[in-house]
C-alpha cells in the first residue's frame, strides 16, 4: 500500500502484514471487559477519510473501523459487505450480492454507497492519490481527469442490496483492489455534513465496520477503537476495545511494553539482538521494500542516467540492511519484492533482478558520477534528503549520507521531517532526494509496477520511460487475459526501470515485535491481509 506501503525507511509498514488469528481459551472468548489490547503505532494517524488516506497506519485504523465489499486474508479474499459476488464469461462485469448491514448511526449500509464514494474518489477535486487504482471501471479516467460527470462511472446500484461494476478490460485482481480502503463505501449524509473536515477526526466521520473511533482529534497521539454493536458481524468480534498510542521513539516504546503500558511494539536493530530468544519476539519478512526517488521536475541533474546510477552505486544496500537496520531486513533484490509473487514456482523478483540496479560499486559509481558532472556541466552538487523524523529513519538517512557523500563534490543535507509532512512534500515535489517505501497491497507484481508509469500520482520524482508505460498498458490490456503474457510484461517492466535506474531501491523490509501472550494466535504474512477480528481474543 496501501499505501501499499515502512517505518524503517519510508514511515509505512507494521500492523497491516499482521493477521490476528487463532482463538484463546474459552474464557478469552466471552467477550467480558478483559478483552482489551493497549498497541502502538510509530507514526500517527493522519487522515480518516478512505478517499484520501495514504498511509499505513490510518489504513489500519480505517480497516477496523470500516469494511468493503470484500476482506483480504493470505493471497484471498472473504466476504465482507458481500455476502457474495459473480463474474461475467468475458470478465468485464462484476456483481456484488450485499448483505444488510448498517452504519453506525443505525442507518443501513447500501450499494448506493459505494456508488457515492467510488464517485467522489476518482472526481478530480476530491484529489485521491488513489484515484489510478479505478481507472479500469468504465469511464473513470476521464473522470478524473475533468473530462467527464462522475455520474457517469461504470458502477450502478441495482436495487439497495446489488452492486454492479462494468470494467474496460478483464482484471483478475479485481478482487484485491475492492478489499482496498480506497474502495470502501462512505455514508453520504456524513460526507455533507462534514464538508472538508469530513475524516479529519473521529467525531467526523461515519462507521461500518467491526469498531468505532473514539478520542482521535485529528493532531493527538492517542486512540481508541470501540466495539462497534451496530457491525453485522458484533457477536463474533471478542475484542472490546484497543488502545492506539503513537510512539515514534524505539526506546520508549521499549520501555513501555516492559512496564506493561503496551502489549505489542516494534523493535530495532539494537533491541533484536538483546530480545531476539525471548518468548514475546516475532519477525518475519515483509512484502515491502523501501528506496530512494529522485525529483526529476525538480532537478534536471536527475534526467541524467549517469548520475542515477552512480547514486544507486554508491549506497551499500546490504550494510545498510545487516549494520543500520539489522532486524532481519535484506538488501533489495529489486523494487518488486521476493516472495510476493510467482509463476510456476519461480519468483518474479528473481526473473525481474538486475544485478547493476541494486549492487554497491563505489569505484564505477565515482566514474559514472564524474562522467555525468561533466555531461551536466557541473562541478558539485548540493542536494537535501527528505525522510521522516522517526529515530531508525533518521539513522538510514545518515548511512545513505555518509554513502553518497563519499561521490566527489556532492553535499547531502538532511530533512528529517514528521510523517504527515513527509508524505505532503513528496507528493507536492518538495524535495530533491526522499526515502520512501511501498508495502504490497495484494499479491500482484502491478501492485508495485504501476507507480511508476508516467501518469501515477505517486510517482513523485516524475521519472519517465515509455517503453516502460507501453509495456505496463499492454499487461492491463492485450495481455490481461494472458497470464503468461503479462507475467513477462511486468518482468521487462521491472528490468527497464532498473537498467534505467528510475529509483533507486534500497531494502526489502523485516518486521520484529514484542508482543504479550496474552494476544492470542498472530500470524505473520509477506502480503497486507487485512485482520480478522471475529478470531482476536485477549488470554
Amino acid at each position: 500500500m496501501k499505501l501499499k506501503s515502512v517505518m524503517k525507511i519510508g514511515g509505512v509498514g507494521v500492523l497491516s502484514a499482521l493477521v490476528l488469528a487463532g482463538c484463546g481459551s474459552k474464557s478469552s472468548q466471552s467477550g467480558n471487559s478483559s478483552q482489551k489490547v493497549k498497541w502502538m503505532i510509530p507514526a500517527a494517524i493522519s487522515s480518516m477519510d478512505a478517499s484520501k488516506i495514504t498511509d499505513l497506519y490510518s489504513s489500519q485504523v480505517l480497516n477496523a473501523t470500516n469494511e468493503g465489499l470484500l476482506k483480504m486474508g493470505e493471497n484471498k479474499t472473504t466476504p465482507g459487505v458481500a455476502k457474495s459476488y459473480s463474474v461475467s464469461k468475458d470478465g468485464k462485469t462484476w456483481t456484488f450480492n450485499l448483505r444488510k448491514s448498517k452504519w453506525n448511526d443505525g442507518k443501513p449500509v447500501t450499494a448506493k454507497d459505494f456508488v457515492f464514494a467510488w464517485r467522489r474518489t476518482v472526481t478530480p477535486k476530491t484529489a485521491s492519490e488513489y484515484a489510478y487504482n479505478f481507472a479500469n471501471i468504465k469511464n473513470a479516467s476521464k473522470i478524473n481527469s475533468g473530462k467527464m460527470s462522475p455520474t457517469k462511472l461504470g458502477v450502478q446500484a441495482d436495487g439497495n442490496y446489488k452492486l454492479v461494476v462494468h470494467l474496460v478490460k478483464p482484471q483478475s485482481y479485481f478482487k484485491y483492489l475492492v478489499s482496498q480502503g480506497y474502495y470502501f463505501p462512505e455514508e453520504q449524509a456524513a460526507v455533507k455534513k462534514y464538508g472538508s473536515a469530513y475524516g479529519t477526526s473521529a467525531k467526523k466521520n461515519a462507521y461500518n465496520g467491526p469498531f468505532l473511533l473514539k478520542g482521535w482529534t485529528g493532531t493527538n497521539d492517542t486512540a481508541k477503537l470501540v466495539k462497534n454493536k451496530s457491525y453485522w458481524n458484533a457477536k463474533n468480534v471478542k475484542l472490546q476495545q484497543m488502545s492506539i498510542q503513537t510512539v515514534k521513539d524505539p526506546a520508549t516504546a521499549l520501555n513501555s511494553y516492559e512496564s506493561g503500558k503496551l502489549d505489542f511494539t516494534t523493535l530495532n536493530g539494537t533491541q533484536v539482538k538483546q530480545y531476539k530468544n525471548n518468548k514475546d519476539y516475532h519477525d518475519y519478512l515483509e512484502a515491502s521494500t523501501s528506496y530512494m526517488e529522485m525529483n526529476e521536475k525538480k532537478d534536471s541533474i536527475f534526467k541524467n542516467k549517469n548520475i542515477r546510477r552512480a547514486l544507486s552505486l554508491a549506497i551499500d544496500k546490504n550494510q545498510l540492511a545487516s549494520k543500520v537496520i539489522a532486524d532481519g531486513t535484506k538488501g533489495a533484490k529489486g523494487y518488486v519484492p521476493t516472495k510476493m509473487a510467482s509463476r510456476n514456482g519461480k519468483d518474479f523478483a528473481s526473473q525481474a533482478y538486475v544485478k547493476t540496479g541494486v549492487e554497491y560499486n563505489l569505484t564505477e559509481a565515482k566514474k559514472l558520477w564524474a562522467k555525468g558532472l561533466k555531461q551536466t556541466g557541473k562541478k558539485s552538487v548540493s542536494l537535501s534528503l527528505l525522510c521522516d523524523d522517526i529515530d531508525q529513519t533518521v539513522k538510514n538517512a545518515q548511512f545513505v549520507q555518509s554513502n553518497l557523500e563519499k561521490l566527489p563534490g556532492l553535499k547531502i543535507t538532511i530533512q528529517n521531517v514528521p510523517f504527515k509532512n513527509r508524505l505532503s512534500r513528496s507528493q507536492n515535489g518538495q524535495f530533491d532526494l526522499v526515502l520512501s517505501a511501498w508495502i504490497a497491497d495484494y499479491p500482484d507484481p502491478s501492485n508495485f509496477l504501476d507507480l511508476f508509469t508516467s501518469t501515477n500520482s505517486y510517482n513523485n520524482g516524475h521519472w519517465k520511460n515509455s517503453e516502460y508505460d507501453a509495456l505496463i498498458k499492454k499487461s492491463e490490456s492485450t495481455d490481461a487475459n494472458n497470464e503468461a503474457a503479462r507475467w513477462n510484461d511486468m518482468v521487462q517492466a521491472e528490468k527497464i526501470l532498473m537498467n534505467d535506474q528510475g529509483i533507486v531501491p534500497l531494502t526489502q523490509e523485516a518486521q520484529s515485535t514484542l508482543m504479550k501472550s496474552k494476544v492470542k494466535g498472530v500470524q505473520f504474512f509477506p502480503t497486507s491481509p487485512q485482520w480478522d477480528w471475529s478470531k482476536v481474543s485477549v488470554k
